[in-house]
């Protein structure tokens, strides 16, 4: 009976997160309910459209419903639920129209197009449900001070049910669609609705406490269902404002950091941006990549990273990403008193598979390692065959990247040598020899 009672309110077992095709999760939990703010993730589907659709069909067939009831009843209680559950039906017009404006192909005064406008519309949301709000407590109040019968209360009691069961099919239509696509957020306010269905039961138990020779009960409630009215209007203008400033929720940078880990090549994202425009998402993103590189494969792995992050941000519209230059390793520039960097050398093991090469830093040479994919906790040491004695290099992961790995001195000159690279993780050890040589034409000093 428990488990019964907390999978319907949204915290069984069959609500548990959902695990993506990369092991991150999302779940109902992901995204809050906020009136008057359609999730982009349900906007951008067929299906979640669907299911907006439908929810404001019966949200607004239930909400007339009640309305006819408290015309003649005059039940406060009643009035506020009525205008709640109308708050929850009319949120989708404007928002409608806004989409259907931002619909409209960018001019060259608009050069982003119109999103912007959907801003708007949940502006002008949060000051109908902050009237409606207004509205609802004054005449609350007003009853509290002024009792005044209220007349068919089996009425008045059908109406709360009859918001129960608007609010509980809303609920169950949102809940399976959003299972069907995988929105969290939908998932969510499917859960949030069921919830509202409580508040019109409230309804019935003020009812109840007329008949019962408490007149004062419908007023009582009346104000109840004010205070969650405001409620929603502090949630909602929080989110409503935080979109206007260009703020994003602290999940989505870290949605986008977790996608570049799944690109191979990228060491490290220097810097992840993002802002709404609309129901539609734009990012910036800098990262850095193994200056050898040649053009094509850098391009290539941003074009990776541009389709994980797609598939990991349904709403994204467009990624800007570039490459940033100041934290990128690679070789120095040929000039006349600079030596030339020995070509890389590339090796391939179970253990991890990459390249050895000498790179110049901040700090002067180094001896790097790139690795593709390195077994956790990879060691690596480079063991330089030297006339007299050998030179020894232990590399170390570089701050913020999982692939790269740099000695803490340069190695010695010249720059050319026979040398053996050592990795060990897990108790395993390999050992790869290779011969770097300077460029034809290098002399020393």
């Amino acid at each position: 009976m428990v488990a019964t009672l907390l999978d319907w309110f949204g915290f069984g077992e069959a609500n548990a997160p959902h695990h993506g095709p990369h092991g991150h999760t999302h779940g109902p939990g992901d995204h809050g309910h906020t009136h008057g703010v359609i999730d982009a993730t349900i906007a951008t589907t067929a299906r979640g459209i669907w299911a907006i659709k439908w929810s404001f069909a019966v949200m607004a067939i239930t909400a007339v419903l009640q309305l006819a009831v408290v015309l003649f009843s005059g039940s406060v209680a009643l009035l506020a639920d009525t205008i709640h559950n109308f708050g929850d039906a009319m949120t989708a017009v404007p928002l409608w129209i806004a989409f259907m404006l931002a619909r409209r192909k960018p001019t060259t005064t608009f050069n982003y197009g119109l999103g912007r406008v959907e801003d708007l519309a949940g502006i002008i949301i949060v000051l109908i449900i902050l009237l409606s709000a207004i509205l609802a407590g004054y005449e609350a109040i007003n009853r509290l001070l002024h009792p005044q019968g209220i007349s068919g209360l089996g009425w008045v009691a059908a109406a709360g049910v009859v918001g129960f069961l608007g609010n509980e099919i809303v609920a169950i239509v949102r809940i399976r669609i959003g299972r069907e696509i995988n929105s969290a957020a939908l998932i969510a306010d499917g859960y949030h609705a069921r919830t509202d269905g409580l508040t019109s039961l409230a309804v019935v138990v003020g009812a109840l406490g007329v008949w019962a020779g408490f007149p004062l009960a419908d007023p009582i409630v009346g104000l109840v269902i004010t205070v969650a009215i405001f409620g929603i209007v502090w949630q909602s203008s929080r989110s409503v404002f935080t979109r206007l400033l260009d703020g994003v929720e602290p999940n989505i940078v870290g949605e986008i950091r977790h996608a570049a880990e799944h690109v191979p090549g990228v060491l490290r994202v220097v810097e992840a941006k993002a802002r709404w425009l609309g129901h539609e998402l734009l990012a910036e993103v800098s990262i850095a990549v193994d200056g050898s590189l040649a053009l094509g494969e850098a391009n290539r792995i941003a074009a990776a990273l541009e389709r994980e992050l797609h598939h990991h941000l349904p709403a994204l519209k467009a990624a800007n990403i570039r490459f940033d230059l100041s934290s990128v390793l690679s070789p120095p520039a040929a000039t006349g008193t600079h030596h030339h960097a020995p070509e890389p050398f590339t090796f391939a093991g179970s253990l991890a598979s990459g390249t050895v090469a000498i790179v110049s830093t901040g700090d002067g040479e180094r001896l790097q390692f790139t690795s593709r994919a390195p077994a956790p906790g990879l060691e690596a040491v480079v063991s330089i065959h030297r006339p007299g004695a050998d030179e020894r290099l232990t590399l170390g992961p570089l701050a913020g990247s999982a692939t790269q790995f740099l000695s803490a001195a340069a190695p010695a000159e010249p720059h050319e040598f026979d040398a053996e690279l050592t990795i060990s993780a897990n108790g395993q050890t390999e050992s790869f020899p290779f011969h770097m040589s300077e460029p034809d034409g290098h002399a020393h000093p």
